[in-house]
């Protein structure tokens, strides 16, 4: 009897190990067949049989090929043929493989594209004038008309944050690439500026906690030089630079930062320190927060192709001086300060027309399902809710940029969610 069961079980590991063997000879075999793919096996993540690393080869103009190529890093994790295939459209550089949470509800495949114009996904010279929504949704819908070819079922695009918006106008561009988009925590700005930010930065929480924020960040501005003293060892031993912005500048722009970032991520105003603690605790709890880092030469040339995009066509922020300039002595006072920091300081013009264009489309878009914490600054420029389409708009309650997901919402809003990708989806 032990001799049968052991050959049972043997014979069950022969024919799991064919079984995925065979699937993933047959993945092999049909992206061989996909033009301008390059593949690379990659482990597998839990749930799938089998995963690659992808090199797409793509256009720097779409309309244009004497203009040259780049090669689009993506990442394949494959399920079923017949599954649903999630398009993850993130806004920035994505250097490994990751399931994201909408992938594993519906066990979908997954194709989780990096941005063009960031870390792998770069042309060989970074012209800026060919990074626009209209290159980067090009550059997906090729994506999704290469693995059509592959992958039968229903098709979703999902991204978070920048990734999310990036999934928001990919749908405005190519409707029918996919059936579902969900965007988390996905803005989308009406200005380089967006007046509705200021809006939620002024109202949001209790006037005693708003004004807690804002007198830690007078604290911070005028014991300026003793903060700065200490910081500027600590970012020594960061090996930190600060060429774009100078140390002083930077310092003031992290201090202005400091409220959007607190709502940003949903922090506890009882945490905030006052006038009364030392030194030591503000600086820990403003590097907890903020810091220089985001204003440090590493992060401006990581981000400089996020910054392209706001101060050119996507809208971002800026800051609300008023409070401070008395303060403030080595960034601009005569008027509000922008949070966009253009690659090598070059002088482009915004252009608001289309990404209001794709504010008022959105406002009649169907099947979106909107996901955004109540907490999250970034809310303040999310689509807002319109019960003249069938999409879904979710605001989480107590929920902030990193924390509003799926995962956290309520049975109720689970059970919404499920009904309508099951009846979107055809689902059995």
């Amino acid at each position: 009897m032990t001799h049968l069961l052991r050959l049972h079980f043997s014979l069950l590991i022969v024919m799991f190990y064919s079984v995925t063997t065979s699937a993933q000879e047959s993945v092999q075999a049909a992206l061989f067949e996909l033009a301008d793919v390059i593949f690379t096996p990659i482990e597998a993540p839990e749930g799938y049989s089998s995963a690659y690393e992808l090199r797409i080869k793509q256009p720097v103009d779409h309309s244009d090929a004497s203009k040259g190529y780049f090669y689009q890093r993506a990442y394949l994790s494959h399920r079923d043929v017949y599954q649903p295939t999630v398009m993850i459209t993130h806004g920035y550089g994505q250097p490994y493989n990751r399931v994201e949470e909408i992938s594993e509800l519906l066990q979908a495949n997954q194709i989780s594209i990096e941005h063009r114009y960031f870390l792998e996904s770069c042309p060989d010279s970074m012209d800026y004038d060919y990074l626009n929504f209209a290159q980067i949704t090009a550059d997906l819908h090729k994506i999704n008309q290469l693995f059509r070819q592959i992958y039968q079922g229903k098709w979703l695009a999902s991204g978070i944050s920048k990734g999310g918006t990036t999934s928001i106008f990919y749908r405005y561009f190519y409707p029918e690439d996919v059936d579902v988009t969900i965007p988390y925590v996905a803005p989308v700005n009406h200005s380089k500026a967006d007046q509705r930010l200021y809006d939620f930065l002024n109202e949001i929480g209790t006037a005693g906690c708003r004004n807690k924020i804002k007198a830690f960040q007078r604290d911070m501005l005028a014991n300026a030089a003793d903060a700065k003293a200490l910081l500027k060892w600590y970012y020594l031993g960061k090996d930190l630079k600060f060429n774009y912005l100078s140390f002083d500048e930077a310092y003031e722009y992290a201090v202005l930062e400091y409220s959007f970032s607190f709502w940003q991520y949903g922090h506890d105003c009882g945490l905030i320190p006052d006038s009364s603690d030392d030194l030591e605790t503000k600086l820990q709890h403003f590097i907890d927060l903020v810091g220089l880092d985001l204003f440090s030469d590493r992060d401006m040339e990581a981000y400089a192709s996020h910054y392209y995009q706001s101060g050119t066509e996507m809208g971002y922020y800026g800051y609300e001086l008023q409070d401070f300039a008395d303060l403030l002595q080595h960034i601009p006072t005569d008027q509000n300060a922008s949070a966009v920091f253009m690659p090598g300081k070059m002088a482009k013009e915004f252009k608001p027309d289309l990404t209001n264009q794709v504010a008022a489309w959105a406002q009649r878009a169907d099947h979106m399902i909107y996901i955004n914490g109540a907490l999250d600054t970034w809310s303040a420029t999310a689509v807002p809710a319109n019960d003249q389409t069938n999409s879904l708009y979710f605001f989480l309650e107590d929920k902030h940029h990193g924390t509003a997901r799926i995962g956290n919402m309520s049975p109720a809003e689970l059970e919404l969610l499920h009904s309508k990708l099951t009846e979107w989806l055809q689902l059995d």
